[in-house]
């Protein structure tokens, strides 16, 4: 979906002295409504009224396409001023973009939550903004727990096999753990694993990738042994199951148990499904860290409009417009202050669980310009590590290799 939405009030760029900031933005409408066109329509309409002068053009397209085209865009030479995507990292490198302090007033870049703080820096700079975040939980389905005898959700890995094992007898459970390795998302998937076996996930605490070390081995062969080898997993190999089939299969009740976050808690409700959430279960107790996400908006160079992008962004990041477009989402938000807000509000008690998890989570490196390749070759391969005569050892000793050939190709 590509549309054009221009903020009231204002004009062209040009002689008048009124500047025109292009911004392309991704759809969050999963629905296929057209809830992210009005945000960026009234949101922009209020800013062009603050700020007479400054007219925001917003193009919204799909989350297929979002990147690709903002990537064709750059390389043709027309960068917009502001795009919303999922990466930053390569253009920081190619310094395309401003830096967050050379745009966001003191109080608006301190008010972002640590985590994203440290995942939106390039060599130690901010580039990334965060715009939208969530983090992950362990769903399971109350009423399939509870015919199974199963009173609680797993705080451990021994208690997470326990109950995979007893939901196994029942004959509609199909997948008394669904594990999805699958290409779409795997990379997230073994991020949750990793960090709940005890590592930091792919790198240390110094940025260098640590993806074979000993701890995410033993990790993955604990998977191979005692859920996928003790058939938990369900009809569909792990390396073949996507994340979105799993999820809609827990839509449908065949699912015990899975990694979740705030988007399935909505539509598993609107299927019916009793939902019960706990924090990611470790070896031993709760897991050190859960898993965060967060999407990314940016300032582009190329037009020389940074007190503009700034001004823009600094009203993006008010409470009210954070808020409103994760509640709308069902997102967590990006800032302190919000993120207070939403977790008081009754509105959102069932986000408060995800909140709660944001401020200690750990974000895959997506600072480094490599990842997008390092992230490719886990979603292609590490299904392979829990496969029947598959060895962890070697699928994550051959994804490292290929994480520190392209770290070195930077």
């Amino acid at each position: 979906m590509t549309v054009s939405l221009t903020g009231c009030g204002g004009g062209s760029e040009g002689g008048s002295g009124d500047v025109t900031l292009k911004l392309v933005a991704a759809d969050y409408d999963v629905a296929g409504g057209g809830s992210s066109k009005d945000y960026w329509a009234d949101l922009t309409a209020a800013f062009t009224e603050q700020n007479p002068g400054i007219t925001v053009e917003v193009q919204v397209e799909s989350w297929n396409d979002v990147d690709r085209k903002v990537a064709e865009m750059v390389k043709a030479g027309h960068a917009p001023d502001i795009a919303q995507i999922g990466a930053y990292a390569d253009y920081a490198a190619a310094d395309k973009l401003y830096s967050a302090d050379q745009l966001l007033t003191i109080p608006v870049q301190s008010n972002f939550l640590g985590p994203l703080v440290d995942a939106g820096e390039h060599k130690r700079v901010q580039y990334g903004l965060p715009f939208v975040a969530s983090t992950r939980l362990l769903f399971y389905n109350k009423e399939l727990f509870a015919e199974a005898g199963i009173e609680e959700g797993p705080r451990t890995w021994d208690d997470l096999r326990a109950d995979a094992q007893k939901l196994k007898q029942s004959t509609e459970v199909k997948y008394p753990f669904a594990l999805p390795l699958g290409p779409e998302e795997a990379q997230a998937e073994s991020m949750m694993w990793l960090l709940s076996g005890g590592s930091d996930g792919y790198t240390d605490a110094a940025g260098n990738y640590t993806i074979d070390s000993q701890q995410n081995i033993d990790t993955f062969e604990w998977l191979k042994t005692n859920l996928v080898g003790g058939e938990l997993t369900g009809p569909v190999p792990p390396a073949k199951l996507n994340r979105k089939d799993a999820f809609a299969a827990f839509t449908r009740g065949e699912v015990g148990m899975l990694n979740g976050h705030p988007s399935l808690m909505q539509a598993a409700a609107k299927e019916g499904i009793d939902v019960g959430m706990v924090p990611l279960p470790g070896r031993t107790g709760k897991a050190k860290a859960t898993m965060g996400v967060a999407d990314w908006i940016m300032g582009f160079k190329q037009n020389g409009h940074k007190a503009e992008i700034g001004k823009f962004l600094d009203f993006l990041f008010s409470d009210k417009n954070v808020l409103d477009f994760a509640g709308q989402n069902g997102l967590l938000p990006v800032t302190v202050s919000a993120s207070e807000a939403m977790e008081r509000d009754p509105e959102h008690k069932d986000l408060r669980t995800f909140l709660q998890e944001l401020p200690a989570s750990m974000l895959p490196p997506v600072g480094k310009t490599s990842w997008a390749a390092v992230s490719e070759s886990i979603k292609k391969n590490v299904g392979e590590a829990v496969e029947p005569g598959g060895s962890p050892e070697a699928v994550l000793g051959r994804i490292s290799l290929e994480a520190k050939e392209a770290e070195l190709a930077e």
